[in-house]
């Protein structure tokens, strides 16, 4: 499969179902793949990519965005407390906010460096304890602390389990955007996307679909 490719596939869901064009945005998760392939992602005219660690994607980002404009940087995977201003200062959006601390912290630096990324509260729609995300009952504590802070939270995100159908818990996301009135879902992988298209998804992560397996 190629960008080109899913961009078709997601238009044609677009259409479907009466959605805009391009509604829904195609996140290219970039994690551990080499420079020369995301160099082609970027020459093809694509500038929305996500990065798993932040310590890669300080390896990696700075030099792309001086030689290709307009690049914005999804942190997708978790993050650790040590390493918030390091993610506040390079990245346009951060996915996985999931703890009161973590809010607290963020809130600290951004207002200590005058900006701060848009946010994705993470719901751990599956409940599973080795997960990262906030429990569904905890969610609304959490997102009204979020608000307290005057943080700039967009929506949710979630991972649904391996062995379940996706479909299930990006609409149960769906339903927990509704409840809370929070405006994106960041939902759907390579194996999933179409599912949570169908489900309402703003933001969709494709990684191996776009630039083949890791190395």
């Amino acid at each position: 499969m190629s960008l080109n490719l899913i961009k078709s596939i997601v238009f044609s869901q677009e259409s479907k179902l009466g959605r805009d064009k391009g509604s829904t945005k195609i996140i290219a998760v970039s994690k551990l793949q080499p420079n020369d392939r995301v160099k082609s992602v970027l020459e093809s005219g694509h500038r929305i990519f996500g990065e798993n660690r932040v310590q890669e994607a300080s390896e990696k980002w700075p030099e792309l965005k001086k030689n290709f404009n307009n690049v914005e940087l999804h942190l997708l995977g978790p993050l650790q407390r040590n390493k918030v201003r390091q993610a506040v200062e390079l990245f346009d959006f951060i996915h996985t906010i999931d703890s009161l601390k973590l809010a607290q912290r963020i809130s600290l630096i951004a207002k200590d460096i005058g900006c701060c990324p848009k946010l994705f509260i993470q719901v751990n729609t599956g409940q599973e304890p080795q997960k990262a995300g906030v429990k569904i009952e905890d969610l609304k504590e959490l997102l009204g602390i979020c608000r307290e802070l005057s943080l700039p939270v967009v929506g949710l995100m979630c991972i649904p389990p391996v062995e379940e159908d996706p479909y299930i818990h990006f609409n149960l996301l769906k339903s927990l955007r509704e409840k809370y009135d929070v405006a994106e879902l960041s939902m759907g992988m390579s194996g999933d996307f179409e599912k949570a298209i169908l489900a309402g998804a703003s933001y969709i992560r494709v990684g191996s679909a776009i630039f083949g397996e890791r190395p």
